[in-house]
């Protein structure tokens, strides 16, 4: 006896598959569609590091060997300078000379004992023989210094002194009457005593006058660097008293 089925308006029926009982046809329908899976944002790029360029490894590399090779010439001219330091003047004395072949030195005076100029500077009697020659300090008015000096009598009569500061510089000049030291030290033959610079080996000639036409002074240079004679100083003579009265 068939039975009667009652039509429900608002739900559908299931439609018929074949070989598929309709059951099962509705259980699969009613099965609940699970949610897609998230999907994780792609990573974000790190950011490409700048490429270091070869350009500026080299121009440290260069930078770095220049300061070391500047050091390097700046040690060697100090060691240069250190050993072509001369030695101490064994002519530093005051000294007479009776001939070229043979000289007399005078004992060595403190400096406290030297006489200052402007004023008398030495007598008569104590230059009385051709090169014979004494230390002063002259004080410089300009400078407001004492500066060492010497006078010499020279070999055809007169005196010359000058400043043993050597012009436009700081080395203190030597009066080489050791000829013997004059070739040694300066290379330089001579036949009477020089005026020699320890520190760049000129030699300068009292004998021959030099500088500019309009003041010529005694003390030529005639051999090495000197740029111009020894800074003059104006002796005269009042009885047996050598005064030393101004100096250029």
């Amino acid at each position: 006896m068939p039975t009667d089925t009652k039509h429900d308006p608002f739900k559908p029926q299931a439609p018929a598959i074949p070989g598929v009982p309709a059951a099962e046809t509705a259980r699969k329908k009613a099965a609940p569609v699970p949610p897609p899976r998230p999907v994780a944002p792609p990573a974000a790029a790190k950011p490409a590091l700048p490429p270091i360029a070869s350009h500026d490894r080299r121009q440290q590399m260069t930078a770095i060997a220049v300061c070391l090779v500047a050091c390097l010439l700046v040690a060697g001219m100090v060691i240069a300078w250190k050993l072509h330091q001369p030695a101490p003047s064994a002519d530093s004395t005051d000294t007479v000379v009776p001939s070229p072949s043979s000289e007399l030195a005078e004992p060595a005076k403190p400096a406290a004992n030297l006489p200052v100029a402007p004023g008398v500077v030495a007598t008569e009697e104590e230059l009385a023989k051709p090169w014979s020659s004494k230390r002063f300090m002259y004080h410089d008015e300009m400078l407001d210094a004492d500066v060492p000096a010497m006078v010499v009598r020279l070999p055809q009569g007169g005196y010359w002194g000058f400043s043993l500061i050597e012009p436009f510089g700081t080395c203190q000049l030597e009066y080489v009457t050791n000829l013997a030291r004059l070739q040694s030290l300066y290379d330089f033959q001579s036949d009477h005593p020089m005026v020699g610079d320890p520190c760049n080996h000129a030699v300068f000639d009292l004998l021959q006058w030099g500088g500019p036409p309009s003041a010529e002074v005694r003390g030529a240079p005639v051999k090495g660097m000197g740029v111009r004679p020894p800074l003059a100083i104006e002796i005269v003579q009042h009885g047996k008293e050598i005064l030393a009265t101004k100096i250029e």
